[in-house]
């Protein structure tokens, strides 16, 4: 299914160890465990670039740009250990257990697009995230050295916050959790301790966050079931999730949207145009205003091709007859 979507969003917008395998260029590996192993030991954080290394052009402008750079290696030689996850489309160049690795980490980190930059502590646990950068390697390493400092000052909130009771607790507690700006799924992920201590110190989840973060975790279960059936081509199977998904009334929003926007696309692989375009129309009232929405009607022009494009196809057949 992540396949599937790439390919219409994209269509309508446009053996390996630490010591022996450098795989975004010198000083950088895809063993992440070795990184983590290589960071603890020298007292850094890991920089996770994870990329479309022979398609995605982002990607390759970033690593051109500014990693490529010795002014960049020399800027966090001392800071980070350099770790590439890469989704290339010619992936011979992986083995089997860095390809599984690499899948494992992009559902961890709830890697949405390509590239994606996550700055972790040594054990992995994600403190910032961000893409590409204009302004060369030298802004790129100013840029990292205050997303590090946004680590000191979460630390110091997360702190503060243990140190305070009841709501006052929760919402300090959400405030630096908020703070770093990570997807809900990350949040979840590798912030559990916070979140427990957010439920138990608002038992009545007065601030909703609870129930955001607990929709989170629903919406990651079913992004994990859509892709194993999409991977299968099993689009009607889909169809059928993404509905029952829809109809638990789990979800509003630009979640409900998102799924909604998922089931168009199904809907037009199968061939169901017009069924796909009033959904993309109900899509977007959802939420107008919404960044999905603004892109909302680029997908629908795509789709109105692949419908004219089907439908010219049928009356070629048919005049052959």
């Amino acid at each position: 299914m992540k396949n599937m979507r790439n390919n219409i969003v994209a269509a309508a917008a446009a053996a390996v160890c630490i010591s022996s395998a450098l795989a975004g260029g010198e000083g950088w590996t895809s063993d992440f465990e070795a990184a983590k192993k290589k960071a603890a030991e020298e007292n850094k954080n890991l920089l996770i670039d994870f990329t479309g290394s022979d398609w995605c052009g982002w990607c390759i402008r970033l690593k051109e740009e500014v990693f490529d750079k010795d002014e960049f290696n020399k800027g966090v030689e001392d800071k980070f250990v350099l770790v590439e996850i890469d989704f290339p489309q010619d992936d011979s160049k992986l083995s089997a257990e860095t390809k599984a690795q690499n899948e494992k980490l992009g559902e961890e980190y709830a890697v949405q697009g390509y590239p994606t930059i996550m700055l972790t502590d040594a054990a992995g646990k994600p403190y910032a995230q961000t893409g590409y950068q204009e302004g060369g390697p030298d802004a790129y390493v100013e840029h990292l050295a205050e997303l590090t400092g946004a680590q000191k000052s979460l630390n110091e909130a997360l702190t503060k916050a243990e140190g305070l009771e009841g709501v006052a607790k929760a919402e300090a507690l959400i405030a630096a959790l908020e703070a770093v700006e990570l997807e809900d799924g990350v949040i979840t992920k590798f912030y559990g301790d916070q979140i427990a201590m957010i439920k138990a110190s608002d038992p009545e989840d007065s601030t909703g966050y609870v129930k955001n973060i607990e929709a989170a975790e629903k919406f990651a279960v079913f992004e994990n079931k859509l892709n194993e059936l999409g991977n299968e081509e099993k689009f009607e199977e889909a169809l059928v999730l993404v509905d029952d998904t829809l109809n638990s009334g789990d979800f509003d929003g630009d979640r409900k949207q998102n799924i909604m926007f998922i089931k168009a696309i199904i809907l037009a692989e199968l061939e169901k145009f017009d069924d796909s375009l009033a959904v993309i129309d109900d899509a977007k009232a959802i939420s107008p205003d919404s960044e999905m929405a603004a892109n909302l009607d680029q997908v629908k022009a795509h789709i109105i091709e692949l419908k004219e494009k089907a439908a010219a196809g049928e009356d070629e057949a048919t005049e052959e007859e």
